[in-house]
């Protein structure tokens, strides 16, 4: 079954262009032009991905990922936005979104991240995995590092007595950093094992969910835990 993908576009242009793109590209697309239909349509027929435009009238695309997220929908959230200051990006993945594409966009890197996105929340057992394939071990109960304390099976972290709230991609990050801790971790390594999809040196992606995350981690008075290795890319440790 083609997956079905919930897209909340105001401008026709972009989106009747993206809507063909989508369906050549073998998905089933909802399109709509503003949030109040986005939310009618994600609570009526529930997709597996929603492609969300940030400036629209009304409610915006903010709101919208708002709005499901506080409902406990954890339906993967791709936001389209014309805003690249990275405090702009910060509200997107603060409002629950899961990650993001700047515009003017190549519709093949929106491609790229839904198939990242959608990888990601596929089920065992569901999708292009052959039928024979044996079911895969259940992680260990608990990883620590550096203070660090998270549980893969609950989706929770800890940093000492604190919980961390953190979202899907957050969680992901921080799972690999503490799974690697001490290790530095390139960029294109990263990219390839949260993403699926190494986005090319230009992209900041990385960088402002890193810049995210140690803002839910630190601490005052606290030593830093993600490293920034310049060149290279980042690694978890305490000094």
């Amino acid at each position: 079954m083609p997956h079905t993908v919930l897209l909340a576009e105001d401008d026709r242009a972009i989106r009747h262009a993206l809507e063909r793109a989508l369906t050549l590209e073998g998905y089933r697309v909802m399109a709509v032009a503003d949030g109040v239909e986005a939310l009618a349509q994600a609570h009526r027929n529930r997709p597996d991905v929603l492609v969300l435009d940030v400036m629209m009238p009304g409610i915006d695309g903010l709101q919208v990922c708002r709005v499901l997220r506080a409902e406990g929908d954890r339906t993967p959230v791709l936001m389209l936005t014309a805003l690249v200051e990275t405090a702009d990006r910060i509200a997107g993945l603060d409002a629950g979104a899961d990650d993001y594409v700047v515009k003017p966009f190549d519709v093949e890197e929106v491609f790229a991240r839904l198939r990242a996105l959608l990888r990601r929340t596929s089920p065992v057992g569901v999708g292009s995995a052959p039928a024979a394939e044996a079911p895969r071990p259940l992680p260990e109960r608990f990883i620590e590092a550096a203070g660090v304390r998270m549980d893969p099976q609950a989706r929770r972290a800890w940093r000492g007595a604190r919980e961390l709230e953190l979202t899907r991609t957050e969680f992901e990050l921080l799972e690999l950093l503490v799974r690697n801790a001490g290790i530095v971790l390139d960029h294109s390594t990263i990219y390839d094992r949260i993403w699926g999809y190494d986005f090319g040196p230009g992209s900041k992606n990385l960088a402002v969910y890193v810049g995210y995350l140690r803002r839910k981690l630190d601490e005052p008075d606290a030593p830093q835990l993600i490293h920034t290795v310049r060149g290279v890319g980042y690694v978890l440790r305490a000094d």
